[in-house]
């Protein structure tokens, strides 16, 4: 049997053992990191504009009540849910359907959807004002110092 590092990463309660963490770059983790994982996701919609600007102001909520309880690990995987907002909202907007290449691997033509694209610009709006914030920059040091 392999290891399968995502099985692991799920079965771990991150609010419980933080020092398992790792900040990693982007979005990774998003879907793995548990309990976060099941906090968050049901708050992240960006179909529509409004569906953009109600799970972006939920999952900037949900950031604060983190930074609240002193729960670093909350507050990261809020900014990745954000930034995968922005992320994904801009893959559809530029691909129908959100996939970027055909069935032969080659990139597909570009076609641009307003709304997905405001969606992700509502959703970048949020995630730049996240990630420069001083005291989560402070507090990312701090755990990648003490944790890795």
């Amino acid at each position: 049997m392999g290891n399968n590092s995502k099985a692991t990463a799920e079965k771990i309660d991150h609010r419980h053992h933080p020092e398992c963490y790792r900040v990693g770059r982007g979005e990774q983790g998003v879907l793995s990191i548990e309990p976060y994982k099941s906090e968050l996701l049901p708050h992240w919609r960006f179909k529509t504009p409004d569906d953009a600007r109600k799970s972006s102001q939920k999952l900037e909520e949900m950031f604060e009540a983190y930074r609240e309880a002193d729960d670093f690990v909350g507050m990261d995987m809020a900014r990745k849910f954000i930034q995968m907002g922005y992320t994904r909202a801009r893959r559809y907007a530029n691909y129908p359907g959100g996939r970027k290449y055909d069935k032969n691997g080659e990139i597909r033509e570009r076609h641009i959807d307003e709304q997905k694209a405001e969606s992700a610009a509502i959703f970048e709006q949020v995630w730049k004002r996240i990630r420069e914030d001083e005291d989560y920059l402070a507090r990312k040091r701090d755990h990648q110092r003490r944790h890795g």
